[in-house]
């Protein structure tokens, strides 16, 4: 019998709610049930983790994504220790229980990232060694030559996974490596730091906003169901954030976020003009500059 494949490219994605309380830390120690990392199936080929709180104050969300031939690891936390951070436990169990499903006689597994920052790059050693894994470095050069940045920053790169192709953009001025990644299967944005529901730090300014002004060129023909970014820093109060040290967010905005919302930023981003110093708040994120 053959291994039967997985229609990614047909028909348009379907809107998915993410209905789920996440993990958000605890009052104190001594209080604290959170799992070390919360797994919120999607859909049957799309996770979402989040990281506890008790283990790193960023509680960073990653995403696992799986084709036909591969899986995709988008982020790795945090926290580099597995004793600590169970991750590659974690994804070895996820993906065991997707190739029961769907069998294969081998499956690989990809490891990229939406920028280099600690939170996002801390468990990639849990996965050196492991078999049939291909861990591409955060660093600018190798994020620039394995997406061919390095030839055209402005192209739009495909990683395919076996049938489901991610569309990849360099969208920089959070960070310099920074890529945003599109699935057209789910119709999901997975925007990093770049666009999320918190204080979006810049540290270049003209790349966010022609960043902002790609991202929106690039969604306005493609189906998109929500934009994921890998923090949850807003209250449920308009223009509140939680405190930078905060551990505990018992009053979590949603993860996700609306087209209509990047289009506040670029709002925002008019409205900001050239005074860019320190914080500027909005309704639903803070617009940080540090261009020093």
């Amino acid at each position: 019998m053959g291994t039967a494949v997985i229609d990614f490219v047909t028909g348009r994605p379907v809107r998915r709610d993410i209905d789920v309380a996440w993990i958000h830390g605890a009052p104190s120690t001594a209080q604290n049930t959170d799992p070390e990392i919360q797994v919120f199936d999607y859909d049957e080929h799309t996770v979402i983790l989040r990281q506890s709180m008790s283990i790193d104050r960023e509680a960073p969300f990653l995403f696992l994504l799986f084709g036909n031939t591969r899986a995709v690891l988008i982020d790795t936390g945090a926290t580099a220790a597995a004793d600590v951070f169970p991750l590659r436990r974690v994804v070895d169990e996820l993906v065991k229980r997707w190739t029961a499903a769907h069998p294969r006689p081998e499956y690989g597994l990809l490891i990229l990232h939406s920028h280099a920052h600690y939170d996002h790059i801390a468990g990639d050693g849990q996965f050196a060694g492991r078999p049939h894994t291909e861990i591409v470095g955060a660093n600018l050069r190798s994020v620039a030559e394995y997406f061919g940045f390095a030839d055209n920053p402005l192209v739009v790169a495909n990683v395919d996974l076996g049938g489901r192709v991610l569309e990849c953009l360099a969208t920089p001025g959070h960070h310099e490596t920074a890529v945003t990644f599109y699935d057209p299967y789910d119709g999901l944005l997975l925007t990093g730091d770049t666009v999320y529901p918190g204080r979006l730090y810049v540290n270049d300014w003209p790349s966010f906003v022609d960043t902002i002004d790609r991202l929106l060129a690039f969604c306005a023909d493609r189906p998109v169901v929500h934009l994921l970014g890998c923090h949850i820093e807003m209250t449920t109060t308009p223009r509140v954030d939680y405190p930078v040290e905060a551990t505990y967010q018992p009053n979590e905005v949603p993860l996700q976020m609306t087209l209509a919302q990047l289009h506040d930023i670029r709002a925002a981003i008019d409205r900001i003009g050239q005074s860019l110093a320190g914080r500027q708040v909005f309704d639903d994120f803070i617009i940080c500059v540090d261009t020093d």
